[in-house]
C-alpha cells in the first residue's frame, strides 16, 4: 500500500478505532464479565494490529465484529453504522440507525445524533426525499441546525430547487454567522437562467437584482444582466454590464469578451472598445484581450501594424495562441520572414522556460529538472520526462 492510501485508511479507521477503544474502556468499568471485557479488549486490539499492518479489510470486520459483541452500547451501534455505509453497505445502515433512532431509551441528543446518521444514510443512498424530511426535522433543533441546514442546501442544489436552497443558505448565515453571499448570488443566477429560458424576461432582471444585493461583485450576474440587456435591444445598458463584470475579475474575459464586442459593433464604438481592451490588458496577462486588440488594429491600420503590436504583446506574455496568431498574420503579410522567425523563437524560448519539463504521475508536481524522489509527495521514481521533453 503506498503512502497516501495508507494515510487514507488511518484517517477513516484511526478515529473509529478510538471510539472502539473508548467504548471497551468505559464497559470495562462497568459491571461486564472478566471474561466479556477480556473477549472485546482482545478482538479490538486484533484489529489495531491489523490496521498497522497495513490489513484494513481485517480490520473492519474486527471492528464490525466488536459492535456485535455490545449491541448495548449506543455509541458503539453509531459508529458500526458509519462502518456500513463506508463499506457501501447502506441499506444495512439504514436499518441501524431507523432502529436506534426508534428506541426509547435515548437521551434527546442521542436521538439527534441517531436521526442525523441516517439522514447522512439516506443522502448517501440517493433517497433525497426521506433525508430532507429528517433534515428538515433536525434544522429546527439549534444544536445540529447548521450541520442540517448545509445537508439541505446540497440536497436542493442536487434537485435544483433554487429557491429552498436560497432559503436555507439564508438560515444558515443567520444561525452561523458565515457569509453565503456569494452562494445565493449563484442559485439566484440560476434562476435568472431559467425564466430567461422559458421567456420570463422580468422574473429574470428580478433574480439579478437579488443576486448583486447578496453579491455586489458577482460576475455572473453581469453576464448575465448583459445578455438580457443585448436580447431587450440596449446595447449601451449591456456594454455597461459586461465591463463591470470583467473589472470585477478579469480572469472571466474569455467568456465576457464575445458579448462584449458584438455590442460594441452595434454602437460603432470602436475608439471605447479599444481603450476598454488596452486596460484589461494591464490588469489581465491572459492572452484573450490582446487577440482581440490585435483584431481591431488589423481592421484599423493593416495586417503589418497587428503583426508588430502582436509580436511586442508576445515578449511579454508567451502564448501558444498568440504564437499561432501571429504566423497567421506573418502569411498574410509576408513582409519580413526574419523578423518573424526571430520573434517565433523568442515566444518559443519563453513558453519552455515557463512549461515544466517533468512531472510526478503520482500527485502531478511539475518541475523544470529531475528529482528521483517528488518534493511534494515524497514518493520515488515518480518524476518523469513529459512526452514533450527531449534531452539533446
Amino acid at each position: 500500500m503506498d503512502f497516501l492510501n495508507q494515510w487514507v485508511w488511518f484517517v477513516i479507521f484511526v478515529p473509529l478505532a478510538g471510539l472502539f477503544g473508548w467504548v471497551l474502556g468505559r464497559r470495562g468499568g462497568e459491571q461486564h464479565s472478566d471474561h466479556q471485557v477480556s473477549k472485546l479488549s482482545s478482538t479490538y486490539f486484533r484489529g489495531l494490529n491489523y490496521l498497522l499492518n497495513e490489513q484494513p479489510d481485517k480490520a473492519i470486520e474486527l471492528f464490525l465484529h466488536v459492535a456485535e459483541l455490545d449491541r448495548d452500547t449506543f455509541e458503539t451501534q453509531v459508529a458500526l453504522g458509519h462502518l456500513f455505509r463506508r463499506r457501501g453497505e447502506v441499506d444495512r445502515a439504514i436499518r441501524l440507525h431507523q432502529a436506534l433512532a426508534q428506541r426509547a431509551d435515548l437521551s434527546d441528543t442521542q436521538k439527534i445524533q441517531a436521526l442525523s446518521a441516517l439522514g447522512e444514510d439516506y443522502m448517501r443512498a440517493g433517497l433525497l426525499d426521506r433525508a430532507e424530511t429528517v433534515f428538515n426535522d433536525l434544522s429546527q433543533l439549534d444544536q445540529r441546525a447548521p450541520q442540517a441546514l448545509r445537508h439541505l442546501i446540497g440536497i436542493y442544489q442536487s434537485e435544483r430547487e433554487w429557491e429552498k436552497a436560497i432559503h436555507n443558505a439564508t438560515r444558515y448565515e443567520a444561525a452561523t454567522g458565515e457569509p453565503m453571499g456569494r452562494l445565493i448570488a449563484q442559485f439566484e443566477c440560476e434562476l435568472a437562467d431559467r425564466h430567461r429560458a422559458h421567456g420570463d424576461v422580468e422574473g429574470a432582471r428580478q433574480a439579478i437584482v437579488r443576486a448583486y444585493a447578496a453579491d455586489p461583485t458577482s460576475v455572473r450576474a453581469g453576464i448575465i444582466e448583459g445578455r438580457i440587456e443585448a436580447d431587450a435591444g440596449h446595447p449601451q445598458a449591456a456594454i455597461r454590464a459586461f465591463e463591470r463584470a470583467a473589472r470585477h475579475d478579469p480572469e472571466y474575459l474569455p467568456v465576457i469578451l464575445p458579448g462584449l464586442l458584438e455590442n460594441y459593433d452595434k454602437v460603432g464604438e470602436r475608439i471605447g472598445a479599444r481603450a476598454f481592451l488596452s486596460a484589461m490588458c494591464e490588469h489581465y496577462r491572459g492572452i484573450s484581450p490582446v487577440l482581440a486588440l490585435t483584431r481591431m488594429v488589423e481592421a484599423d491600420e493593416g495586417v503589418s501594424a497587428a503583426r508588430r503590436f502582436l509580436a511586442e504583446q508576445l515578449k511579454d506574455r508567451p502564448s501558444v495562441r498568440g504564437e499561432a496568431a501571429l504566423i497567421e498574420l506573418s502569411l498574410a503579410d509576408r513582409a519580413d520572414a526574419e523578423a518573424t522567425l526571430h520573434d517565433l523563437k523568442h515566444i518559443t524560448e519563453q513558453l519552455l522556460v515557463r512549461n515544466p519539463s517533468y512531472r510526478c504521475n503520482r500527485c502531478g508536481f511539475g518541475a523544470r529538472s529531475h528529482h528521483w524522489q517528488c518534493p511534494s509527495c515524497k514518493e520515488w521514481g515518480t518524476v518523469k520526462p513529459l512526452l514533450n521533453y527531449a534531452v539533446v
